[in-house]
């Protein structure tokens, strides 16, 4: 089975996809709970500031050392990583493929068929590539998930690849 996805149709750029490298994508979301928690609009210059902001807070309470404490947050990450579900957004792709200005619709291409969604729905989706820790290799290479959580229990599967129209 092919692990890599594409974009095509309308759209200034073709965009190839490979979900086996966005376990390490900053951008990627916890499918558990993503369509549980509250949601709230991220704004990526105060978001950079916070984390800088505590960054040095840390180091100014606790030295430039890294305490045990820190040391325990990573070794909790990796095994979030190795046992976790996890999506990523499909906007930031279909901004960079660049839809030209005609462009409207969205299809998911299956081995059965296709799914056909308005562009603001599909950047509103997410891209599943991981369940349980393990890449999905059977009914992968990923799966579509609404962006309101609807189909969370039941996703689209299979996508193979994402056509612009």
């Amino acid at each position: 089975m092919n692990s890599i996805v594409t974009i095509s149709g309308s759209v200034k750029y073709k965009i190839t996809l490979d979900p086996g490298v966005w376990i390490f994508d900053d951008r990627k979301v916890d499918l558990t709970t993503y369509f549980i928690q509250e949601k709230k609009e991220n704004d990526e210059l105060e978001t950079y500031t916070k984390s800088v902001s505590k960054h040095w807070d840390r180091e100014i309470s606790e030295g430039a050392l890294y305490p045990p404490t820190l040391k325990t947050e990573q070794k909790f990450k990796k095994e979030k990583v190795l046992t976790g579900s996890f999506g990523i957004p499909l906007e930031p792709f279909l901004k960079n493929a660049e839809p030209l200005d005609h462009t409207t619709k969205v299809h998911f291409i299956t081995p059965t068929g296709k799914i056909t969604l308005s562009l603001n729905e599909a950047k509103r989706a997410l891209l599943g590539f991981s369940n349980q820790g393990k890449p999905l290799k059977e009914n992968g290479p990923v799966h579509l998930y609404y962006g309101n959580g609807s189909n969370a229990d039941k996703p689209i599967i299979s996508i193979r690849e994402i056509i612009l129209e």
